[in-house]
């Protein structure tokens, strides 16, 4: 049953028309006991009804996935700074025409993670086109942070795929629109980071990290320490570019100084090609 006419009731736009008019006239949202509560900004944002908010954060895109058919998604992260292999020339181009030589630097080191983007791309076309024939229960969809970088890479390798795809995007000062090639109806935007993590959870078959900073780390240790605590169902978890994590993270050490145990270690496997990373999801599934 379709319920959307709902929204063209009367006394609902009448409510939300009344809210349009005050801003236009720029005047400020004010306390109004007779203003509906559903329809009443000052009331919603309110400390005692954070509850609601983070609530309704959970079900709108519950909601929306339902509907679309999304039961099952690859979740993929990886630096929001890395960029094609042609807009990093580009930017690199337009910054040595300026003179800068600090921003030339910079855009010079963030190039070398470009081959990452293609990577990434590549392996969001591969989910993509193994989907586009299954049943909808054994569809599996690309789902990221919406945002630039490897999640838009990852997004724009399931567009050109032909599959439906997710973004994540999180409400930041300095974070940008949801990247293009986000689905248009799968595109949501979080003010809780708590809620966020739980939807990139609630439907994650597998997790596949390219290189980043601090957002890819915390996303990667929570679903590590979700599955290393059984609070989450094994899932396949695949670090992209063995090199940059060995690097980056010494998880021998931490089994020596007998933080982890060595079983812990094995909850995920480092790979360097899209075609191994969406190998080993086939193989953890028997696909």
């Amino acid at each position: 049953m379709n319920n959307t006419h709902n929204l063209h009731d009367k006394r609902l736009a009448d409510a939300w028309a009344t809210l349009q008019t005050h801003s236009d006239k720029g005047l400020p949202l004010d306390p109004d006991p007779s203003r509906l509560a559903f329809a009443d900004p000052e009331f919603l944002l309110r400390r005692e009804t954070r509850g609601l908010r983070m609530q309704l954060e959970l079900m709108k895109p519950d909601i929306e996935m339902r509907a679309h058919g999304i039961e099952n998604t690859v979740v993929v992260f990886g630096s929001a700074r890395f960029r094609s292999e042609e807009e990093s020339g580009a930017l690199i181009a337009q910054a040595e025409a300026a003179g800068d030589a600090v921003a030339v630097a910079r855009l010079r080191r963030l190039a070398r993670g470009s081959h990452y983007y293609e990577q990434a791309r590549a392996f969001g076309k591969m989910v993509a086109q193994y989907s586009n024939d299954k049943e909808p229960e054994d569809k599996l969809f690309i789902c990221t942070g919406g945002g630039p970088g490897i999640m838009q890479a990852a997004n724009r390798g399931s567009y050109e795929g032909g599959g439906l795809n997710i973004g994540l995007a999180i409400a930041l000062p300095m974070e940008e629109e949801p990247n293009p090639y986000v689905t248009p109806a799968l595109s949501f935007k979080f003010h809780y980071f708590a809620i966020r993590k739980m939807h990139f959870m609630m439907r994650a078959k597998a997790l596949v990290a390219f290189p980043g900073g601090f957002g890819t780390l915390d996303e990667l240790f929570e679903v590590i320490t979700l599955v290393q605590t059984k609070k989450s169902k094994p899932v396949p978890i695949v670090l992209f570019g063995s090199d940059y994590w060995k690097q980056l993270l010494n998880f021998d050490f931490l089994v020596d100084e007998g933080v982890i145990s060595p079983n812990d270690v094995k909850l995920f496997e480092y790979v360097d090609a899209p075609a191994d990373a969406w190998k080993a999801i086939k193989a953890f599934y028997k696909l």
